[in-house]
């Protein structure tokens, strides 16, 4: 919609116009996206939430300095910290420095007794003989300011311009004494503030030392001196100087704490500001001020920056909303650009707005972003887990160079969370990890994970009432393990329980427990949930063998592992790469490429539902994944069976009946044989081959285009010079290799011959241009030929043509779009025609 704002146009019409804003991937079923003919995975980044977040480092001299640092989700950083003068200073975006103080002016806490009585830190009295008289002794908590106007005349305007003027007559800190008490009434002041406390005074030095490196005395002055800070340069004038700050940390526009922000400061500072409130509040920057100086004070405790509560997933949604509104900035800024460019003329909006800006920034994330990574297809396992990784690194998070040790550790708060096993070896390890099991993420994107209630020394079986809890929620409980032995009513068969409370391992009595796991397994991923009797293996083992299942080839025929976790089932049906039940039914046809089921319906959901109660699925054959693996399923149903919801009905690709099945159940001996199994050496049976029983099978995809050269056109063709009609037996009219026909090394593919270049003639040519003419001596073969590794047969093939924007091929495009708009009309109204009859 384009309207107008200016009062001076009224008669100006508001246009609506439908614009197309361009194209955005559809996620597929099985949570990948198809780009360029590939399907890719957006991983989930684990970083830094927003928040608030107390730290502490040490001086070369020393001295332990505390800092706060707000980390927002849009906007400019802000950090306070002390330094060895015990003075507190505030960082904007990490470069400007000013007094904590002159900050709390410019936020409103003008004069020093408004700074004070933030902290309860003095007393004021009236100024006059007597109070002073009594108030000898006692030290100033402000400065005995003297104030007054100086008038002065602006030479550019004429007018005359009042100016407040300010004279420090009594210091701060200073005793009262019978020599300044003259002074103190000569001022002219009606007021001055004085310590309370001298023990109060002690803990709360930081704000005096803070107050007598401030610049500033007013709200307009500390303005004034943070836009020159920022800028380098005077403001124009008051009002700018104040929006700019303003603009900072107080403008929805410019500055958002998030949803996330917003929750982690209320939790951490102890505030109820509503969710809604997505900027910085002046009670929050006193709060911050006050948990730094009670960790100078050593009244609090700085945070674990890899504390679980502290790091949040950014998943696949957010990622894109956050590449979707830079395609929406750049957008707006070029239609402003447009706008102004082209100032008198009447706009619609198609005229203003470039539909590619945000196509070429969704493209350009899903094919440049290093969280966006081409799927792993190797078998069921490694789709499941490449879906489930949590990645550390990419944009906003942590590069590898400079990760240390700590951020790579595994952390007490990882317990059911994240896998403290799965992670690759090398440069990345610890900064790629695995969700466990049972865990998910919340609204927030904290990783949360299930336990069971326990109350009154009684554990609750009942699994609705199993409860999700972040690693904050978690915090100082003691968790009962998942294997505990109870009796059948939920009570602990012994007196004594170990726990896990934290980072520590306390034995407890069954009344102090307050939550139990709901499984063993709880604690591990997908892969490692897979290695039976985990629990005995070394750690750097189980996660090679993690690692290592992912990279296992499916083979001809698969065997189901004779000793399981139970889990195998699990990974089957969740790669949603089988075709599963979606209901109870009967299986009404099955052959090798379909599978129909008829569907119990009762009559209401027959009521309900839009879509017949027979429903067919097609059974993917030779189809090829990104690591050049086969998807060959075979169905393991009959015509007439019974399923039941989620039952697998077919095999294949690593399976067999429904469960994983990485590999074969093979005899292994373990001795010596003739030193041939010298070490890491190993001797396998003549039949492991000559039975195919671990042979696999791979399919390739071979290409080659034909191009406009300088010598001439290329052209695909069987028809080739100097090769046999043997060679070329299988190749069709167009040169490609016929589907079914088998291919051996050095077997032409692709038959393709190209323009030859005059060069001297070599005796065999001179020969044949005799016998034939020129006309064998003008092409060269350049087919593409079989490797010499390679043996196989040809499944499919396909011939590409470039679209050439003829007004035929017009005619053709519009015609097919005519025909699918007729086909999609006729479903609506099959669809509101059988609607209308259920009503």
């Amino acid at each position: 919609k384009l309207y107008c704002t200016d009062p001076e146009h009224e008669d100006f019409g508001t246009f609506i116009q439908d614009v197309f804003l361009g194209t955005i991937p559809y996620m597929t079923d099985n949570g990948t996206f198809i780009i360029n003919g590939a399907e890719r995975v957006v991983v989930s980044q684990l970083h830094r939430s927003p928040g608030v977040f107390f730290g502490q480092g040490v001086h070369a001299n020393g001295t332990v300095l505390y800092s706060a640092r707000i980390i927002p989700f849009k906007g400019s950083w802000i950090e306070f910290a002390t330094d060895i003068n015990n003075v507190m200073y505030a960082y904007i975006d990490r470069k400007k420095k000013l007094p904590v103080t002159t900050m709390l002016r410019a936020i409103g806490f003008e004069s020093d007794k408004d700074i004070l009585q933030i902290f309860d830190l003095c007393e004021e009295i009236k100024v006059n003989k007597k109070n002073l008289k009594s108030a000898l002794g006692r030290k100033l908590a402000g400065n005995v300011m003297k104030s007054w106007n100086e008038d002065f005349v602006d030479e550019d305007t004429g007018e005359v311009v009042s100016i407040e003027r300010n004279e420090v007559v009594v210091e701060r800190e200073t005793e009262i004494t019978e020599e300044n008490v003259d002074t103190i009434l000569e001022s002219g002041v009606s007021s001055i503030l004085l310590h309370k406390d001298e023990s109060v005074a002690n803990k709360f030095s930081i704000i005096f030392n803070t107050l007598a490196k401030d610049p500033s005395h007013s709200e307009i002055e500390a303005v004034n001196y943070i836009y020159r800070q920022l800028r380098n340069a005077d403001a124009a004038d008051d009002a700018s100087a104040r929006e700019v700050f303003q603009n900072l940390f107080f403008s929805d526009k410019r500055y958002d704490l998030g949803e996330v922000g917003r929750y982690r400061i209320n939790r951490k500072l102890g505030l109820d500001t509503d969710m809604d409130v997505r900027v910085l509040t002046k009670d929050d920057i006193i709060a911050i001020i006050k948990y730094l100086i009670n960790l100078v004070n050593s009244n609090a405790t700085v945070d674990d920056i890899d504390h679980l509560s502290n790091r949040r997933v950014r998943t696949v949604g957010e990622q894109l909303a956050n590449q979707f509104s830079i395609g929406l900035a750049r957008m707006s800024r070029t239609i402003r650009e447009r706008m102004n460019v082209r100032d008198n003329e009447v706009f619609q909006p198609t005229d203003l707005i470039n539909a590619k800006t945000i196509s070429s920034v969704i493209n350009s994330f899903f094919g440049t972003n290093p969280l966006s990574q081409f799927m792993d297809q190797t078998n069921p396992l490694a789709e499941v887990t490449h879906k489930r990784r949590l990645s550390a690194l990419g944009p906003g998070g942590l590069s590898r160079e400079r990760a240390g040790f700590e951020v790579r550790d595994v952390h007490y708060t990882h317990y059911g969370r994240l896998c403290p096993i799965e992670s690759p070896e090398g440069p990345n390890i610890g900064l790629i990890s695995s969700l466990c099991l049972y865990a998910k993420i919340n609204d927030l994107g904290f990783i949360v994970t299930p336990y069971r209630k326990v109350t009154d020394s009684k554990v609750d079986l009942n699994n609705d009432h199993v409860v999700y809890m972040t690693a904050e929620e978690e915090e100082d409980l003691p968790v009962g393990q998942g294997n505990a032995p109870l009796n059948p009513d939920g009570t602990f068969i012994r007196d004594n329980v170990k726990c896990r409370q934290d980072a520590d391992y306390p034995v407890v009595e069954p009344s102090q427990v307050a939550l139990m796991d709901v499984a063993p397994q709880q604690i591990a991923s997908v892969s490692a949930g897979l290695i039976p009797f985990l629990e005995h293996d070394d750690g750097h083992r189980a996660l090679m063998g993690c690692n290592m299942m992912r990279q296992a080839v499916p083979l001809l025929h698969n065997d189901a592992p004779i000793v399981g976790t139970g889990l195998e089932k699990q990974v089957c049906e969740d790669s949603r790469t089988m075709v599963t039940a979606e209901g109870d039914g009967v299986i009404d046809y099955v052959d090798a490429t379909t599978i129909r089921i008829l569907y119990d319906r009762t009559e209401d959901e027959e009521f309900v539902s839009f879509e017949p109660a027979l429903k067919e699925y097609r059974i993917s054959k030779f189809r090829r994944t990104n690591q050049n693996m086969v998807v060959d399923l075979r169905p393991i149903c009959n015509k007439g069976q019974r399923v039941k919801k989620g039952d697998i009905l077919t095999e294949g690709y690593a399976t067999e009946n429904g469960e994983l099945a990485l590999g074969r159940n093979l005899l292994v001996a373990y001795m010596p044989w003739k030193g041939y199994n010298y070490e890491d050496a190993v001797v396998i049976s003549e039949r492991m081959v000559r039975e195919d029983v671990l042979t696999s099978v791979h399919v390739d995809e071979y290409s080659l285009e034909v191009r406009e050269t300088k010598r001439g056109v290329e052209e695909f063709t069987s028809d080739i010079p100097n090769v046999s009609e043997e060679a070329t037996k299988d190749l069709d009219e167009n040169g490609i290799i016929r589907i079914g026909a088998r291919v051996e090394p050095g077997d032409i593919m692709i038959g393709k011959i190209s323009p030859k270049g005059e060069s001297d003639p070599s005796p065999e040519e001179k020969l044949l241009r005799a016998i034939f003419g020129d006309k064998a001596g003008d092409v060269k073969d350049s087919s593409l030929k079989a490797n010499p590794s390679l043996s196989g047969v040809v499944i499919d093939k396909r011939l590409f043509a470039r679209a050439l924007k003829t007004r035929e091929s017009k005619r053709h495009d519009k015609a097919t779009l005519a025909r699918l708009d007729e086909e999609q009309e006729a479903k609506i109204n099959d669809l509101r025609s059988l609607l209308v009859d259920k009503l």
